[in-house]
């Protein structure tokens, strides 16, 4: 049995729906390996074509210079990751970097800022990338940060059909990751998109060193959430020198494909994406993930920051797997 859940003082406790949750998935993640994925794999099944995948590309419109403390983000400006500070990218590149992720196939354009949330005057011009994003016939994805009232209402306005705000991990485990903002303030971000009729993507990150049973509670966090997150992504670290999280040991490929299927189980209408980490994964692995009810991966040669398997890498894996791209 894994270690004894304890809380971080800045995390409200688990209600009782949350508790259920987590400790059925707890139960899920001692299956045996086969018996998880068949269950995963029954259940995707039952909502989704098993063989189609929806293919996302994500833009840094703003790189660097973070005020946050994120162990894991390069972008952070206290770290020394050799990543530099850059302004908002203009219009013009933004929209020409959407037209390529079109042509190569990708059906929604996601679009980053390395901001703890947006004044008004960064927020401007994104609605207006937005506008030119959904011109292009693309869904559209923003990730700014914290939301203010009010914000999540201009983008939705602007046309935007998703918002991603990551949980990043369990509530009891978020202040050895992060001390710069709290649960609750993602939270509140959430129900803001949410309540401005913005599509929630929300997920989290594994490999963080955290136990089995606080990536049990990062899943249930998101199951608990009413309605469900439309997008999931599950990222695993992507590790970078001169971030603290630097050295971590590597979560086993194995733990990874028991995550993907347990969040499919607990949310099986949502997308799950196969996000951050897959450049380091094996075909096999990745093929493995697809089966346990992945649905979604990020397209192209860059995930902010991060090195992602290029659009040739991924045109021969879909076409061994006989997988086919999910259009919008």
């Amino acid at each position: 049995m894994d270690t004894p859940v304890t809380f971080h003082p800045a995390a409200r406790p688990a209600d009782a729906r949350q508790n259920a949750l987590r400790e059925h998935a707890l139960e899920l993640f001692s299956l045996p390996f086969n018996d998880l994925l068949f269950r995963a794999h029954t259940a995707h099944r039952e909502h989704f074509d098993p063989n189609r995948v929806q293919r996302s590309t994500l833009l840094s419109i703003k790189t660097g210079g973070c005020p946050e403390d994120c162990g894991y983000c390069p972008q952070a400006a206290r770290y020394h990751t050799g990543v530099e500070s850059e302004p908002l990218m203009p219009l013009d590149d933004v929209v020409a970097a959407a037209r390529r992720a079109k042509d190569a196939g990708a059906t929604r354009f996601c679009m980053g800022a390395a901001w703890r949330g947006p004044k008004q005057r960064d927020l401007e011009p994104v609605l207006e990338m937005v506008r030119e994003v959904k011109k292009l016939g693309l869904e559209a994805c923003c990730t700014l940060g914290m939301l203010k009232d009010g914000q999540a209402e201009q983008l939705k306005q602007a046309g935007l059909d998703y918002y991603n705000h990551n949980l990043d991990t369990a509530p009891e485990y978020y202040g050895e990751i992060i001390t710069t903002r709290d649960y609750q303030d993602r939270l509140d971000t959430l129900e803001r998109v949410r309540g401005a009729g913005v599509h929630v993507c929300s997920g989290g990150i594994v490999g963080l060193g955290e136990s089995r049973a606080e990536r049990a509670g990062l899943l249930a966090q998101l199951a608990s959430l009413d309605p469900q997150p439309e997008s999931v992504p599950i990222n695993n670290l992507v590790q970078v020198e001169g971030t603290p999280l630097a050295g971590t040991e590597p979560l086993p490929w194995s733990e990874f494909v028991r995550t993907i299927a347990v969040a499919r189980i607990l949310m099986p209408k949502s997308m799950v994406r196969l996000s951050a980490g897959r450049q380091e994964m094996d075909e096999a692995t990745q093929a493995l993930c697809f089966f346990a009810g992945a649905n979604s991966i990020f397209y192209g040669e860059k995930l902010l920051t991060t090195g992602n398997p290029d659009v040739e890498q991924d045109r021969a894996l879909f076409a061994k797997l006989g997988l086919h791209p999910l259009q919008c």
